[in-house]
């Protein structure tokens, strides 16, 4: 195990940065989650929604489900009870792993996403993308990839 040496304190340009990021990070998803309260819904729920409905067959393994929206086994399990009592999922056993389970998109589910996306896509548009330039949108991918990929591999190693 290496040895740590000095801290690397942020310089106030890149404490200024971070933080920026921070609030945009935490305003933004609490005004998207805001958008999406009309339908029922929570920026989890439409996630766990959209996978579902681009998934062959309107359904995922449980672990795979949990793997793609980041959340643990037991905090989506309890997402997804959450939202079979709502009707928009149900849980269906893997026939060829009997421990196995799917989470399956039911139709009130494709219905309630067909209602909530062009209200989140709109959401989505006036409070992040429209308020950036063409150029700005293409420097923040070409800035955010890196990171994004390194923090895949990190996932990936655990």
């Amino acid at each position: 195990m290496e040895t740590e040496t000095a801290t690397r304190w942020l310089t106030d340009a890149e404490q200024c940065a971070w933080r920026t990021h921070l609030d945009v990070n935490r305003l933004l998803v609490y005004q998207l989650e805001k958008d999406l309260q009309p339908f029922g819904l929570t920026m989890n729920d439409y996630e766990i929604l959209v996978n579902l409905s681009e998934s062959e067959d309107q359904r995922m393994r449980m672990s795979d489900l949990a793997s793609a929206t980041l959340q643990s086994k037991s905090r989506l399990s309890h997402q997804i009870t959450r939202m079979e009592g709502a009707g928009l999922v149900r849980r269906e056993n893997c026939e060829s792993d009997r421990r196995g389970l799917y989470a399956v998109l039911t139709d009130l589910g494709m219905e309630t996403m067909r209602k909530a996306a062009p209200h989140h896509v709109d959401s989505v548009r006036r409070h992040f993308i429209d308020l950036l330039s063409p150029e700005a949108l293409a420097e923040l991918h070409t800035s955010l990839a890196p990171i994004a990929e390194h923090l895949r591999a990190q996932r990936n190693r655990a």
